[in-house]
């Protein structure tokens, strides 16, 4: 029955990116009706489910931290694509899209997916552990990264508006690229043992794998066949995203909700993958887990988004908007100054989950009520 049962998941794992791929084929570019919005989302749906799971199997095979990074890098890089594509279809209501799905995906990952398993990794094993130098370096990165890239277009006079000018947009774009370079690095070369999960206090370490932990890791072929899976179950998730999207502004514009609301659920749609597979790893004591792939992946989203637009600017017409407002500046400076906070005693109890959750919760809220 165990058999049967663990074939079924994973002939399901394998044939739902295929299906979400040819599904993606057939709806690209066409208006959706009602019922085929309906199996679109079913569909996305299981591709993100699949996605943790090839996800894992990769994570098994590599150990961290290149596990999570493999994941972080490949939704991002896809998220990207999206972005991309979306502000050459979209005109000038998409002069700021890259902007509001960046900070979406920072303010997710940094205080959803970051409290989410801080929360229940703390209520289910006491406090939640982690390694302080490892999340420390991921977040000053990711503060630099956010200040350079979407704090200083508010300030600078060289070009009306919150935008840059072409000098301090190259700027802007190297500069990101060789941090996130440098993070890399640090995290899969130099310093390594900054991100493996903390072993409790009697516990020996175990290179990246919980002590319960006793199942084999898979073989190389396996884990190529889980990457390419998860490759097609990810190009599925972000583009049958795009597929509904239309239905999704659509929605947006009778509500009465501002257009950025769209960055919003572009961006949470696209970070499910890592937000279930952050929540796994907390209920398995792996908070550090978590913590790569939250902070990770809004560095990723970063260092990568910005060049990618910035090189895309060159033939789009029209503005590109980086700057935040006001409202959201306080946010990003608040969530900044409470993860410091949070990271700095290198363990969190369900308190800390539950501040970075209320201010998920304030800038949804601001989203769609500003």
């Amino acid at each position: 029955m165990i058999a049967r049962l663990r074939r079924l998941v994973t002939e399901w794992t394998t044939l739902v990116p295929l299906l979400a791929t040819v599904l993606l084929v057939l709806t690209w570019g066409r208006g959706l009706p009602g019922a085929v919005v309906v199996v679109v989302t079913l569909v996305l749906a299981g591709a993100v489910l699949a996605a943790v799971h090839h996800a894992e199997v990769v994570a098994h095979r590599v150990g961290e931290p290149f596990g999570s990074l493999v994941l972080a890098v490949a939704v991002t890089v896809i998220e990207v694509a999206l972005i991309v594509t979306l502000m050459i279809d979209g005109g000038d209501k998409s002069a700021s899209l890259a902007r509001d799905t960046v900070f979406a995906a920072v303010m997710i990952t940094c205080n959803g997916i970051l409290g989410l398993s801080l929360l229940v990794g703390s209520l289910r094993h006491g406090t939640a552990v982690f390694n302080s130098e490892g999340a420390g370096a991921a977040l000053a990165t990711v503060a630099t990264l956010a200040t350079l890239s979407l704090v200083l277009p508010t300030f600078t006079t060289s070009k009306p508006g919150p935008e840059f000018s072409t000098v301090q947009l190259t700027f802007a774009a190297v500069s990101s690229l060789i941090l996130y370079g440098l993070f890399v690095a640090t995290q899969t070369v130099r310093h390594r043992d900054y991100f493996l999960p903390v072993p409790r206090q009697g516990e020996a370490a175990t290179g990246g794998k919980h002590i319960e932990e006793h199942a084999e890791a898979p073989s190389t072929r396996t884990a190529l066949i889980s990457l390419g899976l998860l490759g097609l179950a990810l190009i599925g998730v972000v583009g049958l995203a795009k597929g509904v999207s239309p239905t999704i502004e659509s929605a947006v514009e009778t509500a009465g909700l501002p257009h950025a609301v769209v960055g919003v659920i572009i961006a949470l749609l696209v970070l499910l993958p890592e937000t279930i597979a952050a929540v796994r790893a907390a209920r398995r004591d792996q908070v550090q887990i978590s913590m790569n792939l939250a902070l990770g992946s809004a560095m990723a989203s970063i260092g990568l988004t910005i060049p990618a637009v910035a090189l895309a600017s060159l033939w789009l017409p029209g503005p590109l908007v980086l700057g935040l407002g006001n409202t959201h500046m306080v946010l990003l400076a608040l969530t900044v100054v409470v993860s410091a906070l949070t990271v700095a005693p290198g363990r969190a109890t369900p308190l800390q989950g539950g501040v970075h959750l209320v201010l998920l919760a304030a800038y949804l809220e601001l989203a769609i009520n500003p």
